[in-house]
């Protein structure tokens, strides 16, 4: 995603103190992270911060920004210990949690527990206890996490061109067999463009993940970066953008039409393009789904939203 969209739990409460804590990212194919205390094969580590270099009380936190709005914690008591997630995002999320190493333990469901945490929420999942007060209670929490709601159903939208100028040319769509066959943006287009044109936003909605400083290929594919959560529970991801470019902020809401950022060449991008792609949570996975533009993407400037009167050649591109 870019947009990424971001996006994104953190394991906290685990037996160990936080400074001694190793977290592990692994991201699947369909985008699902999970994180844990336990490597596994193609995960990622995580070194959480310092307990001095943040404020008392404050989250530890992760090399990724966006890591910590979805967290497990833990709160120990004395019939034993009960877990709890927050979502700190502007945006619904569902969660799985699973439990492993399991011992001396009552009060551990039979299947992973699913939920649909709201924006800006937090939910006690459940309480575990001892079956022998005088032994440990000992297990393995693993949270997983995809952005959005499952259960809306997308309705019907013709996307106006998100920028300004033009007409430019599609250097790849859907099914695109250069990148463009990954679930995440099997529907995604790529539009080569200079850098600095203008985007636009294509459809009202609340911004709910940013990246704005990346000045080349890494450490993110997609580079800079704008996903906007809609009121039908789809995001549209506009990815490559210019560094510094991005004028809006998370928990923002924008209308359509309204400028978001500029064009860039940021990311795995083998030129300056839009990589534009919408998306919903299709069952803790995000995907991207099939859209239309309200005109041909190579027709005359869009002059509605002040378009220039001018073509440019396109680009490879590579998400």
């Amino acid at each position: 995603m870019p947009a990424r969209l971001l996006l994104l739990p953190l394991l906290l409460g685990l037996a160990a103190p936080v400074s001694a804590l190793t977290v592990y990212k692994h991201v699947d194919a369909n985008g699902v992270v999970t994180y844990s205390d336990q490597a596994s094969p193609g995960a990622r580590v995580f070194q959480l911060a310092a307990p001095g270099s943040r404020p008392q009380g404050a989250l530890p936190v992760l090399d990724d920004p966006l890591d910590y709005r979805v967290h497990l914690d833990t709160h120990k008591h004395a019939g034993g210990e009960t877990l709890r997630v927050h979502n700190e995002m502007f945006a619904p999320v569902e969660i799985e949690l699973r439990l492993e190493d399991v011992a001396n333990a009552s009060g551990v469901p039979d299947r992973p527990l699913r939920w649909i945490l709201p924006p800006r929420s937090q939910i006690r999942l459940l309480t575990l206890a001892p079956r022998d007060p005088a032994q440990p209670l000992r297990y393995t929490p693993r949270l997983s996490h995809a952005l959005g709601d499952p259960r809306l159903l997308p309705k019907p939208h013709r996307y106006p061109l998100p920028w300004r100028g033009g007409p430019y040319r599609q250097s790849q769509g859907a099914n695109g067999k250069y990148s463009h066959f990954t679930p995440k943006g099997r529907y995604a287009v790529d539009i080569a463009m200079p850098e600095g044109t203008p985007i636009l936003a294509a459809r009202d909605g609340m911004v709910v993940a940013t990246l704005n400083n990346q000045a080349g290929a890494a450490p993110n594919p997609g580079g800079n970066h704008v996903r906007i959560l809609h009121d039908d529970g789809t995001m549209g991801v506009y990815l490559h953008l210019q560094q510094g470019s991005v004028q809006v902020g998370v928990g923002q809401r924008v209308r359509a039409g309204a400028p978001i950022a500029r064009s860039g060449n940021t990311g795995r991008s083998s030129g300056p393009h839009l990589h534009f792609v919408v998306q919903r949570n299709v069952g803790l996975a995000v995907e991207s789904i099939p859209f239309q533009f309200a005109q041909p993407v190579d027709s005359l400037p869009n002059f509605a939203v002040g378009g220039e009167d001018r073509w440019v050649g396109a680009s490879s591109a590579r998400d």
